[in-house]
């Protein structure tokens, strides 16, 4: 049976108890011992990511509270690379890959009952925590950077959020929430709570669907906390330890030139990734001064042979022009890793096959 495992200790807990990290050391915990990947298990009348419920814990047998979140279009734009596949998480219901977690989140707070939750966030993840709360009638505290997008703050107070707007660096907000957290108000950070990494897999289920159940050679992707990066990380490991593919795709963090704890751990050959000094980059998505996961995003990057590269804001909001005009409207995060792609033309292969998720809606930054 699946069980929660303590990323630091080791230590290792029943799946049933409703925990956001490790009681004993406080570190990260991660499901362990989920179902072993199983073609015929999927389920594709089943809405969403959900055709995927039989490879979750707990959930299996629920029924879901959805908005129709996952599955998400794998396409090739003309002018680019033959082989670069987008893949179109901004069209997620909430406008970002955040409602893949977040959806099972919030599915398992409600079958525990769970009445009100607190969570911090630059904006996508408090978005979508506000929407399915309020689809599962849970009420949901929020507390963001008050220079977050207006659009991002927008989303939360329409779908009936407590928005609390933090001065300061991002930082900050996650003092405010665990102030909150404090007064008894259960703390479902998109970070900490462990079955939101679950529900990021299922992009790793998707796209070894969508490429003809094969891995592709590389993925790049913005980090922040890096639980996308991390969801595809365990989600290809699944299919690898099925027997469903060969290698693990080589992953890559990108993040900005002014916030980059992960590059710079990588760069020194780090266990465990440091805090940065707070600093101001276009790509508020990713301005994470040190991510909760860290020492484990060094060891998939280690493990999958990847990298880590850090671009500048000129070049990010010049990625993002670019992709504008090829119909594709994002967010500043979300064209970092598309940026990426010429740090990294001695290194990709001219038949590689390169996927680039693109995170989040332009509609949430339209300030830009």
């Amino acid at each position: 049976m699946a069980q929660l495992i303590c990323s630091h200790c080791g230590r290792k807990f029943p799946g049933e108890e409703l925990l956001w990290r490790c009681p004993d050391c406080g570190g990260p915990l991660e499901w362990d011992d989920l179902p072993t990947f199983d073609p015929a298990r999927i389920e594709p009348n089943m809405p969403g990511l959900w055709r995927y419920r039989r490879f979750f814990p707990l959930l299996q047998d629920v029924e879901p509270l959805t908005l129709g979140e996952g599955w998400t279009p794998l396409v090739r734009l003309k002018g680019f690379r033959p082989n670069l596949y987008l893949k179109l998480e901004f069209l997620s219901p909430t406008g970002s890959f955040k409602d893949r977690g977040v959806a099972l989140v919030v599915n398992r707070l409600a079958l525990a009952g769970v009445a009100e939750l607190v969570d911090d966030s630059s904006g996508n993840a408090g978005a979508s925590m506000a929407a399915y709360s309020a689809l599962a009638g849970i009420k949901a505290r929020i507390c963001v950077p008050a220079y977050a997008p207006e659009g991002k703050k927008a989303q939360i107070k329409a779908f009936g959020a407590e928005l609390t707007l933090v001065e300061g660096p991002r930082p900050e907000a996650t003092k405010a929430a665990l102030r909150i957290a404090d007064e008894g108000v259960f703390y479902a950070s998109h970070a900490w709570v462990p079955i939101n990494l679950v529900g990021q897999q299922t992009a790793a289920f998707e796209i070894w669907e969508q490429l003809g159940e094969r891995a592709p050679d590389w993925i790049l992707m913005p980090v922040g906390q890096g639980t996308l990066f991390l969801g595809l990380y365990h989600g290809f490991k699944r299919l690898l330890d099925a027997r469903l593919i060969d290698r693990l795709p080589r992953l890559v963090a990108v993040q900005a030139e002014k916030i980059s704890p992960v590059v710079q751990a990588f760069r020194s050959g780090a266990e465990e990734v440091e805090s940065v000094t707070p600093g101001y980059t276009i790509a508020d998505g990713i301005s994470i001064t040190k991510p909760v996961r860290g020492r484990r995003i060094l060891e998939a990057l280690r493990e999958t042979k990847g990298t880590a590269v850090a671009v500048g804001d000129d070049e990010i909001l010049a990625a993002r022009k670019m992709l504008s005009l090829k119909g594709v409207f994002v967010e500043a995060t979300s064209a970092a890793p598309v940026t990426a792609l010429s740090h990294l033309q001695d290194e990709i292969g001219e038949d590689d096959i390169v996927v680039i998720p693109l995170t989040g809606s332009g509609l949430k930054q339209w300030e830009i």
